[in-house]
């Protein structure tokens, strides 16, 4: 899902330089746990909020950063959200720790906003908030029969094989031939490869233990990816795409007609866009040619929209493109579906009934960062913030996360240093609100990490991820 998240491609130089510009040594240790400066706590312990930390870490050297996480375990999306085949994307990871094993850097694991604290009581309690909880909801399609026990979201199929907790508990019915992945970005892709990749391959990696032997059974022998718009306007990335050709033992089969004036107009396009809709279009130029058709099969479909479910069947409306718009036809498809998964876009949910948020957008109302203090007044509110998927929207890679974290970070510092917030004031953080609470240290983290690696160990796995809060407690010593 989130090759996106790190794709070093996509880094400029210019961005390369800020990211080299912002290394610090963060082992040099400048002041005490002591210190009475400004004190910030961010709420979400994911890639915005560890970059963010990173930046107000290194520009305000007085102060204290305080992240909090609902659950006992850190990274958010990296850890439960890419692959487990990408195991390079989580390299992200030393960086995040180099980061929080700042002497000013604190971390409050099982910490959830609106049942644990308040939103009131973080701004009592520290100079300034930042938001970076992220996306965790995901998109519906507006179908009937949704609900069916065969119609799963792609987000939670990935916490299922990634072990977020809660998700242990799926059980994704892979017993038919057919399953219909209705999107098509990186998430779509990524689902689609984890369907028809080899078990040897997938035994490797940090997959859970149930997920592996839920795939050792699967019979799904087809898997349709299937986007309303057309191939020039489709999101996955090229790294995506290229993985999925070179699967071992799986044909791609496209529809020619659906690329019907597309190579006449691949000039014409940007460079990244040109290259994979080159690669898109080498690879439809193949299969013309004979080949052996493998038992497994990778489907792309374009130009349909998703309209009734139907007896294991998913009848899609035929669209036609004008410019980059889906126009619906009345023509009709129908598609087989024994297992259909949604993955048309995230959304963020309220934490807190204090947070200036929109529910149709899904993300908080913001200026740059800057949190508006109701839907009807667009004065901000000052001293608290947001970054990362949760002001933006559920869009970008991993150089649009940094540079929006660092952005809003930026902002933050800016805001303290000219003073327009208060922090002559003493704020006394966390550590006295939850003495009667499980929290789980950065050092309770580490014993966490150290158990997963030992179990995956024994198993020739990179490690074996706690699914249960409960044991995760236990193992830290909380």
């Amino acid at each position: 899902m989130l090759q996106r998240f790190i794709n070093k491609s996509l880094i400029t130089r210019q961005s390369y330089g800020l990211l080299t510009k912002l290394r610090f040594n963060l082992n040099h240790r400048h002041f005490t746990s002591g210190t009475t400066g400004p004190r910030i706590c961010i709420v979400g312990a994911g890639p915005a909020g560890f970059y963010a930390a990173q930046y107000i870490l290194k520009t305000l050297q007085d102060c204290k950063v305080d992240v909090i996480e609902k659950l006992p375990v850190p990274f958010g999306l990296v850890r439960f959200g890419v692959a487990p085949d990408h195991p390079e994307v989580k390299n992200v990871i030393n960086t995040f720790t180099k980061t929080a094993e700042n002497s000013r850097f604190n971390f409050y694991g099982n910490v959830t906003l609106g049942r644990d604290v308040t939103l009131q009581q973080l701004r009592d309690n520290y100079h300034a908030v930042l938001l970076t909880y992220g996306a965790d909801q995901d998109r519906e399609l507006g179908l009937e029969n949704e609900t069916e026990s065969n119609v799963l979201s792609a987000r939670n199929f990935v916490a299922w094989y990634n072990g977020l907790p809660g998700a242990e508990n799926l059980n994704p019915n892979l017993t038919g031939k057919s399953v219909t992945i209705v999107g098509q970005g990186n998430v779509a892709v990524d689902v689609a490869r984890m369907l028809l990749s080899s078990i040897d391959d997938l035994k490797k990696t940090d997959i859970t233990s149930y997920a592996l032997e839920t795939l050792v059974t699967s019979k799904v022998e087809q898997v349709y990816l299937v986007g309303r718009r057309g191939p020039l306007q489709v999101a996955f990335t090229i790294k995506e795409l290229r993985e999925m050709l070179k699967l071992p033992n799986v044909t791609t089969q496209w529809r020619a007609q659906d690329f019907e004036g597309v190579a006449e107009v691949v000039d014409k396009l940007a460079r990244p866009r040109k290259r994979l809709t080159e690669l898109m279009l080498k690879s439809l130029n193949e299969q013309s040619v004979a080949q052996p058709q493998n038992k497994k099969q990778f489907l792309p479909i374009f130009m349909r929209s998703p309209k009734q479910l139907k007896d294991n069947q998913l009848i899609f409306t035929v669209n036609k493109m004008q410019q980059d718009k889906a126009i619906s036809t009345e023509k009709e498809e129908s598609i087989p579906a024994d297992l259909i998964l949604r993955s048309i876009g995230y959304k963020s949910s309220c934490a807190d009934n204090g947070i200036c948020f929109d529910n149709q957008t899904g993300r908080v109302f913001n200026e740059h960062g800057r949190v508006l203090k109701s839907l009807n007044d667009t004065t901000v509110d000052k001293g608290l913030y947001v970054a990362g998927w949760l002001g933006t929207g559920p869009t970008g890679v991993i150089l649009t996360t940094m540079n929006g974290a660092f952005g809003v970070a930026k902002t933050i510092c800016d805001d303290v240093l000219a003073k327009n917030i208060k922090t002559d004031d003493q704020k006394l953080g966390l550590q006295d609100m939850l003495k009667s609470h499980a929290v789980v240290t950065w050092q309770g983290w580490k014993k966490i990490d150290e158990e997963e690696s030992k179990r995956g160990l024994l198993v020739g796995k990179p490690r074996e991820k706690i699914v249960k809060i409960e044991e995760m407690l236990k193992v830290a010593g909380v």
